[in-house]
């Protein structure tokens, strides 16, 4: 096994050595769940189902643990703002409950139309209320803690190494990069538990040795994964606007409580999904949710093939052009693989196929080059169907597209295009393949493919 990962802690190439031989921990930053979750985040948990595909197709065990963020995230990621659940129950006049278990049910269903394996632990910020607050006493033990009018914080003068994550430069900060100062000791102080302004007013409260309140963000996460991978475990994945202060705050304040260093050996974050050159976001009224595609007739495995075109650390363009692209694409590979399913060749031929699409993966999750292997493997002519259906039903353990699945879609062919093939068929039949060309581009144009081949001609919806 030579799997290599980029680091972000150290900003390197690194291999993969689990801290347990042959398993692995891994936590998933989750969704905050006040709302529907966006074409953008869900590109970050394609990410992590292509890591974790990667270590079980590796043969290692792996717990997976993600989180649902449903109290404590405000509306900014430095301790300002409302509490983002407390909007959504004044914007849908329900219960804080409710929202949460709408968003989350949406959110899965979404992730299974997208073929993302389930997290072995699914853990919900509410539920862990308790060893949210057991954390804090630790670290208040240890003198890493202080209160002001509005809650508990931590002291991040205290921590020698913080802000390594991001690389930051604590003294040069700008005035404004994180909440101006107020009672806090330090720019980059942030809160373990806020106390509630008005006692009755939040939905959500809990009683603590400081006073009613709730918890701050970022403590929720190393609560809930030290609970279920222990006070050091191997990856940690998540978006990469959450290295400057989410992942840097986890760390902190992680490191300073169990004193393991590092707390986490691998952190790996996905970039952006950008739309016209900007980073696709919720506070920006977000893109598409994957409801909205399907009702603009798109298989959510379409945006799945779309995400796998692009490095997960590489800004991935979207447009509905790039969309359309990668749905015809991935509907030729299924087109293909219906033919090989049809066919009955089991000519073989030795080939390196496999290696190289593993040396793919085994660099840092090459995806885009290990899809170029699949098509090289699809087109190539001394190989049989039957072996080239074993190789990509073990190629597609890491992609997840489906791809030993795809089978003929019964299609009703509308009237109009029945007319138009007609036409085309007479003027094919009296030699005028010019205007039969031009029907052909006619019938595309309206979505339907048509192909003359041996068997008779074959139309198909595109």
């Amino acid at each position: 096994m030579n799997l290599k990962l980029f680091n972000t802690l150290g900003r390197k190439l690194e291999l993969f050595k689990p801290i347990k031989d042959k398993e692995v921990g891994i936590y998933s930053c989750g969704p905050t769940v006040y709302l529907y979750q966006h074409i953008g985040n869900l590109r970050s948990y394609i990410f992590a189902d292509i890591l974790k595909r990667t270590l079980l197709y590796d043969g290692f065990k792996v717990k997976h643990v993600m989180n649902y963020t449903d109290v404590g995230h405000l509306t900014s990621d430095a301790d300002e703002g409302e509490d983002k659940m407390e909007v959504a129950v004044k914007r849908e006049n329900k219960t804080a409950k409710e929202i949460a278990k709408h968003y989350i049910n949406v959110f899965e269903k979404d992730s299974k139309k997208l073929n993302i394996i389930p997290p072995n632990i699914k853990c919900k910020a509410t539920e862990h209320i308790n060893e949210q607050i057991e954390l804090i006493k630790t670290l208040e033990k240890k003198g890493f803690t202080y209160k002001t009018e509005d809650g508990i914080y931590f002291d991040t003068s205290k921590f020698k190494d913080y802000g390594k994550l991001a690389l930051l430069n604590i003294e040069g900060l700008e005035s404004g990069k994180r909440i101006e100062k107020g009672e806090k000791k330090n720019k980059t102080d942030f809160a373990l538990w806020k106390f509630s302004e008005e006692p009755g007013k939040r939905q959500q409260e809990w009683k603590s040795p400081w006073g009613l309140g709730f918890p701050g963000w970022h403590i929720e996460c190393s609560a809930m994964s030290s609970k279920y991978l222990g006070h050091q475990f191997d990856i940690h994945t998540g978006g990469e606007d959450h290295i400057p202060v989410h992942h840097t705050n986890e760390i902190a304040q992680s490191e300073a409580a169990f004193g393991k260093k590092p707390w986490v050996k691998y952190w790996l974050h996905g970039a952006f999904l950008m739309f016209k050159g900007e980073k696709v976001s919720k506070s920006k009224g977000g893109l598409y949710a994957i409801s909205e595609l399907e009702e603009l007739g798109y298989n959510p495995l379409d945006f799945r093939y779309l995400c796998l075109l692009t490095h997960y650390r590489k800004p991935l363009d979207f447009s509905v052009e790039s969309l359309n692209a990668a749905k015809q694409a991935y509907d030729r590979l299924k087109n293909k693989i219906i033919e090989l399913k049809k066919g009955n060749s089991s000519k073989s031929s030795k080939n390196n196929f496999k290696e190289q699409f593993e040396e793919a993966i085994d660099d840092d999750l090459n995806v885009p080059k290990a899809l170029g292997i699949v098509w090289e493997l699809i087109n190539n002519s001394s190989l049989g169907s039957k072996q080239k259906l074993e190789l990509l039903k073990c190629f597609d353990e890491i992609l997840g597209l489906n791809l030993i699945k795809a089978k003929e879609e019964k299609i009703n062919i509308p009237k109009e295009i029945n007319d138009l093939i007609k036409k085309r068929e007479s003027a094919r039949n009296n030699k005028d393949f010019k205007t039969a060309d031009k029907i052909r581009d006619e019938i595309k144009s309206k979505g339907y493919s048509i192909e003359d081949s041996k068997e008779g001609l074959k139309i198909r919806k595109i």
